[in-house]
């Protein structure tokens, strides 16, 4: 018999996750008194439909324990979020570096794990926070106009990589646990973007690039580039 595998919930899914039960078992609590069993079919059908909103929000919050597979992770850009990258090119980057940099995007829809990982090991050296609209988070638009955070990493070998989190147009909220002075790593969250949204991550020109477009990430998991 197959064993089930324990479900692990996000941190920012707490608030959320236990007024949405309340809410649940009122509602079909209320639902049952008001039509059970004359309306049987009319409560099982609302309990159906809320059984299944509650159940796509633990969905949302899920946080699975990752560590990445490898051995080595000097010089290794691992995905931060789950998604599917939309973005592969050389851009200029007018906020920090102020030159061209190679930007890699990973769109993560609402039924993608929304916890974000550091993608590589080091130190983080800045962390903004600016407001903004919420375009679609796979328009190119959403970087430069959507509400972001970015936070820059300086690598032990004097590299800097930033990783932007965008919020989308269901997105209303980043989080961005990073702050000036720490240390990063893989395998640890910077963040968490509430429903969907996207990530970039800025590298410098002639990063070697492991990923395709199209291709789907998983966060800690799939390695994205190798820094030279």
């Amino acid at each position: 018999m197959r064993k089930l595998r324990k479900i692990h919930l996000h941190q920012e899914g707490t608030h959320q996750l236990t007024v949405g039960f309340f809410v649940w078992f009122a509602i079909n609590a209320l639902t049952y008194y008001l039509t059970y069993p004359e309306l049987r079919w009319l409560f099982i059908l609302i309990a159906v439909f809320t059984t299944t909103v509650y159940a796509l929000l633990i969905n949302f919050f899920r946080c699975p324990p990752r560590r990445f597979p490898g051995e080595e992770t000097e010089g290794i850009v691992v995905a931060p979020a789950d998604g599917k990258i939309v973005v592969i090119e050389e851009v200029e980057e007018p906020d920090y570096f102020h030159d061209r940099r190679l930007m890699l995007s990973i769109f993560m829809s609402p039924l993608n794990v929304h916890a974000n990982w550091y993608p590589v090991d080091g130190v983080v050296k800045k962390v903004t926070h600016d407001n903004g609209k919420f375009h679609r988070a796979f328009l190119p638009k959403a970087s430069t106009d959507n509400e972001r955070s970015m936070v820059v990493i300086e690598t032990p070998d004097g590299k800097e990589v930033m990783v932007r989190q965008i919020a989308g147009a269901m997105a209303r909220r980043i989080v961005t646990y990073a702050k000036p002075g720490d240390e990063s790593f893989i395998d640890e969250h910077f963040g968490f973007i509430k429903l969907g949204s996207r990530v970039d991550v800025y590298l410098p020109v002639g990063t070697e690039v492991c990923v395709t477009m199209g291709q789907k990430t998983t966060g800690n998991q799939t390695i994205l580039a190798k820094l030279k």
